[in-house]
C-alpha cells in the first residue's frame, strides 16, 4: 500500500524508460532497461513486498520544496530541518551505452545526517536479487538483470537492503549512481555524476530552446513537451502513453490498466502537439513508428503497440502485489490490444494526412492509407468497443462512426489536394452514406444532443470531439446541444467524465474520476462555440490541477482533490498543448485549418 499520492510523484528519464521520484525522496518506480520491462523499483504497487531508493535528511519526511531545474528533466528536491539545509539532484542521463540513474546529494547550510536505503526487487518486486561488492561498489544479479551501485560514501548491507548513512556540510556533495546492465556481460563503468549532470542539463536545455511556444501558458505548454518527449522511446519513435501501471482510476477498484505502449489514438494529437511547438523531427520519428506499426494486414490494425511496434501484448495480473492503496489487480500487458475500435482507422489516416501537409509522406504512406481505407469501407457498418476500450458488449459507438467519416474524408482531401490516386467519387460516396447514417443514429433529436451509441440515451465525452476533426461547424446548433447536455449531465464539479460507467455497462464494477483530457476538450469546444470566458475559466482551472512540479495524470478526483490514474498520462498533455494553443489563437480550429466542412441543408 503505497504511502504517497499519485501526485506526490516527478518523473525523470532518459528516453529508453523513466523513473517515478516521490516527494519524500523515495524513487518507488523504475523499469530496466526500458519502459515495458520489468519493475526492479515497485514500490509504487506495494510498499511492503516491493523494492524502492529513498535517500533524505534521516529525521525528515516531506521535502520542503523541489522543482525541475529550468526547462529540463533534472529533479531538484530540497528538505530544511532544524540543523540546515540539503539539496537532492536526480536525473537520468540521456542513454549513450548503458542506463544510469544519478543521485547528487548537496549540503547547502548547516550540518545533516542523510540517511540512503536501497531495496532492489526485480520481476516486479518478486526476485530477490544476490547482492556482492566488486571494487567499483555493490553489484545486485537476478536472472537476465544486473545493477552496479556506485557511491562517494560507504555502503553497507542490513538485512535485504542496502543503506548509508552520512554527514554532509555546506558545500560537500555526495554522489550515487545505479547502472543497469545484462547480467552476461562485463560489468561496465559507471557514469561519471558530475559530467554526466552538465551534459544532462545541455540536452535538455538545447531541446527545449528549438520550442516555438509562446504566450501567458508558455511555461504550462513547455513543460508538457518535456514530458512527453520523456515518454518516447527514443530507438523507435514511439510514444508510451504513461512510464507507469495499475494506477487507479478509482483506489481499491479493478480498473487497473498497463499503459506502457503506443496507442494508436495519440498519433494525431502528437503530432499536433509536436509540430505546432516546433518539433518537427519528434513529429517525423512518430510518423515513421506509425507507418512501421500498421504496415501489414490492415485487418489486423491493432488499437496499441509495443515500443519496437509489437502486436501481441498479453495480459496478467500480478498477485503477489497488493496494489496502489490496495487496488488490484495489477496488470501487465493489455488485454484491450485484441479488441475492435474502428476509430483508430481514423486516428492513423488523420495523422498521416497531418504530417502529409506538412513534414511530408511517401507514396508507401499513401498505399498503407488506401488498403486501410479499402478495409474500413468494409466494416465501418460493425460494433466495436468504442475510444474507452470497453469490456463490456460491442456497440454501435457514434464516435466511431465519426472517426470513420474522418477516416474517409482525409483520403478524399489528399487525393484532392496532392493528386494522388484513388477513386475519389466512390470515396465520396461513402463519406455521404456514413454522414448520413450518423446523424439519423448517433443523434438524439428530442434532447437536441449526440449520443453515445445508437439507440442510447447515454452522453460520452468524445461527442466534444464531432467539430475539431470537421464533422460539423464548432457554432452547428447539434454541437452546441451536445456541450450543454454535457455540461449539465456528464459532468462533476464542472469537469467532464468520459462516460458514466453504471450506465453505461461497461463489463467492469466500480467507478472512475473525472478524466482530464475530457475537460481540455471541453475548452476547445467551448472556444468554438464563441464562449471563451468558459474555457478560459476551466482552462486556468485545469492547471491548477497539475502537481507542484507541473504533471497530470489521467483522471482527477473532485471529491477528495486528487489525481488518479496512471501518471504521467500523455493524453492529458497533449490536450493541455492543443488547448493552450487555442486560447493563444482565438479559435478552436478543425485538426487541419484546410479540411472543409461540409454543408448540408437544415433538418
Amino acid at each position: 500500500m503505497s504511502a504517497a499520492r499519485i501526485e506526490d510523484y516527478a518523473l525523470i528519464g532518459d528516453l529508453h524508460t523513466a523513473a517515478m521520484v516521490s516527494a519524500g525522496g523515495s524513487i518507488d518506480w523504475l523499469c530496466l532497461p526500458r519502459f515495458d520491462s520489468p519493475a526492479c523499483f515497485a514500490a509504487l504497487l506495494d510498499t511492503d513486498a516491493a523494492g524502492h531508493w529513498r535517500i533524505a535528511p534521516q529525521d525528515a519526511g516531506r521535502s520542503t520544496r523541489r522543482r525541475y531545474r529550468g526547462d529540463t528533466l533534472i529533479l531538484e528536491t530540497e528538505w530544511e530541518t532544524a540543523d540546515g539545509l540539503v539539496r537532492v539532484t536526480d536525473f537520468m542521463p540521456v542513454r549513450d551505452r548503458a542506463a544510469d540513474l544519478v543521485r547528487i546529494v548537496e549540503g547547502v547550510s548547516g550540518r545533516i545526517r542523510m540517511h540512503s536505503e536501497l531495496i532492489l526487487r526485480f520481476d516486479y518486486g518478486h526476485i530477490v536479487p544476490w547482492v556482492t561488492r566488486t571494487e567499483r561498489g555493490v553489484r545486485a544479479v537476478a536472472g537476465p538483470d544486473a545493477v552496479l551501485i556506485s557511491a562517494d560514501v560507504p555502503m553497507e548491507g542490513r538485512g535485504l537492503s542496502t543503506v548509508a548513512t552520512f554527514d554532509l556540510e555546506a558545500g560537500d556533495r555526495v554522489a550515487f549512481t545505479l547502472t543497469w546492465y545484462p547480467s552476461h556481460a562485463d560489468e561496465p563503468e559507471p557514469a561519471d555524476p558530475e559530467a554526466a549532470l552538465a551534459a544532462t542539463e545541455l540536452f535538455w536545455t538545447r531541446w527545449s530552446d528549438r520550442s516555438t511556444a509562446y504566450g501567458p501558458h508558455t511555461d504550462a505548454i513547455q513543460r508538457s513537451l518535456i514530458t512527453l518527449k520523456a515518454l518516447t522511446y527514443l530507438p523507435t519513435g514511439g510514444i508510451v502513453a504513461a512510464p507507469t501501471t495499475s494506477l487507479p482510476e478509482q483506489p481499491g477498484g479493478p480498473r487497473n490498466w498497463d499503459y506502457r505502449f503506443c496507442w494508436l489514438r495519440d498519433a494525431t494529437l502528437a503530432l499536433q502537439s509536436l509540430l505546432t511547438a516546433g518539433y518537427t523531427d519528434e513529429a517525423a520519428a512518430w510518423r515513421d513508428w506509425l507507418l512501421r506499426a500498421v504496415a501489414g494486414d490492415p485487418a489486423d490494425l491493432r488499437i496499441m503497440y509495443g515500443l519496437d511496434g509489437r502486436r501481441r501484448l498479453p495480459e496478467e495480473t500480478l498477485d503477489w502485489l497488493s496494489g496502489y492503496e490496495g487496488s488490484t489487480p495489477v496488470r501487465v500487458g493489455n488485454a484491450a490490444s485484441e479488441q475492435l475500435q474502428l476509430d483508430v482507422w481514423g486516428e492513423v489516416l488523420d495523422g498521416l494526412s497531418l504530417t502529409r501537409s506538412t513534414i511530408g509522406a511517401g507514396e508507401d504512406a499513401w498505399n498503407v492509407q488506401r488498403a486501410l481505407v479499402d478495409h474500413l469501407a468494409d466494416h465501418w457498418q460493425e460494433p466495436d468497443n468504442g475510444i474507452w476500450e470497453m469490456r463490456g458488449p460491442r456497440r454501435h459507438f457514434t464516435h466511431s462512426k465519426v472517426m470513420a467519416w474522418v477516416a474517409v474524408d482525409r483520403m478524399i482531401d489528399g487525393a484532392q489536394q496532392f493528386g494522388l490516386p484513388g477513386p475519389v467519387r466512390r470515396w465520396e460516396r461513402l463519406r455521404a452514406e456514413i454522414r448520413r447514417d450518423i446523424l439519423a443514429n448517433g443523434f438524439d433529436q428530442k434532447r437536441n444532443t449526440f449520443v453515445q451509441s445508437y439507440g442510447s440515451k447515454d452522453l460520452d465525452a468524445s461527442l466534444l470531439l464531432i467539430p475539431r476533426v470537421g464533422f460539423l461547424p464548432p457554432d452547428d446548433r447539434r454541437v452546441i446541444g451536445t456541450i450543454e447536455a454535457i455540461q449539465r449531465d456528464l459532468t462533476e464539479d464542472g469537469l467532464v467524465l468520459r462516460y458514466k460507467p453504471q450506465a453505461s455497462d461497461d463489463g467492469l464494477p466500480g467507478g472512475e474520476g473525472v478524466f482530464l483530457m475530457c475537460s481540455f476538450w471541453l475548452v476547445d469546444a467551448l472556444i468554438g462555440a464563441g464562449r471563451r470566458d468558459e474555457a478560459e475559466a476551466l482552462f486556468a482551472r485545469l492547471l491548477g490541477l497539475r502537481n507542484d512540479v507541473g504533471l497530470l495524470s489521467e483522471e482527477w478526483d473532485p471529491h477528495a482533490a486528487r489525481q488518479l490514474g496512471n501518471m504521467p498520462q500523455a493524453y492529458s498533455h497533449f490536450a493541455l498543448v492543443r488547448s493552450a494553443f487555442h486560447l493563444l489563437s482565438g479559435a478552436a480550429t478543425t485538426t487541419q485549418d484546410r479540411i472543409p466542412i461540409e454543408k448540408e441543408r437544415p433538418s
